[in-house]
């Protein structure tokens, strides 16, 4: 992908995995291993993808089989995988803990010697447009501005996966398309759940689930055509 530093990345492996909510079956024996440096994640709402995807950050867990993130147990090693693994929401207002861009930015890299967090995030901010919000209330930022401190909270850790489920839906045409393009120019590993089949199809890897099952995994535009059969 043009403008994309490739970087050697971790492997993703699920394998024989079932999830089970209240005796409902949401994932069915879903088996498959991922190295691809961007991966989308589609199908129709209810499918099992942002369920999923919340296994790979220890949101989930397995009710059977076993999850393997960069050599992470997700369950075992939480405070590893944490190091080691960002999230981004769909909705913004779920992930923005503090009252302004600044201090919301600054949490995310507590425990760094002062100047250094100071300097990580003023660069944060205008790398991301944010320098003329840093402390103006987060409630107050539109939808777009929301996502993008969302997004940028998790840029800022540099983690080695970035898990963004859904992180378009609310968005206008314009902002999602700068949100997809700041994910796809990532160095990080990038697993993307997403309905934009635009942004799915410029990754290098999509999986399909129909059902709680993997129905469909491998090049985009031959993924990306399956669904829309399944769809017709």
């Amino acid at each position: 992908m043009a403008g994309r530093t490739q970087v050697a990345h971790g492997v993703i492996a699920v394998d024989g995995v079932s999830v089970e909510f209240d005796g409902r079956s949401v994932l069915e024996d879903v088996t498959l291993e991922l190295s691809a440096p961007t991966i989308a994640v589609i199908g129709a709402n209810g499918s099992g993808k942002s369920t999923f995807v919340r296994l790979l950050n220890g949101l989930v867990a397995p009710s059977r089989g076993h999850v393997s993130v960069h050599g992470i147990d997700p369950q075992r090693d939480r405070a590893d995988l944490r190091r080691r693994v960002g999230f981004v929401f769909t909705n913004p207002d779920a992930q923005i803990l503090m009252p302004t861009p600044a201090e919301d930015l600054a949490l995310s890299v507590r425990g760094r010697p002062k100047a250094e967090a100071d300097a990580l995030v003023r660069e944060a901010l205008d790398a991301h447009g944010l320098a003329g919000h840093a402390d103006v209330p987060a409630s107050s930022l539109s939808g777009g501005q929301k996502q993008m401190l969302a997004l940028a909270s998790v840029l800022i850790t540099e983690p080695e996966l970035i898990v963004a489920d859904e992180p378009t839906t609310l968005l206008d045409l314009r902002n999602a398309r700068r949100i997809g393009d700041l994910l796809l120019a990532q160095p990080s590993q990038v697993v993307v759940v997403t309905h934009d089949l635009e942004l799915a199809a410029r990754c290098e890897a999509v999986v399909l689930f129909e059902e709680g099952r993997v129905s469909t995994v491998g090049e985009p535009a031959t993924v990306i055509e399956a669904y829309r059969r399944a769809c017709a």
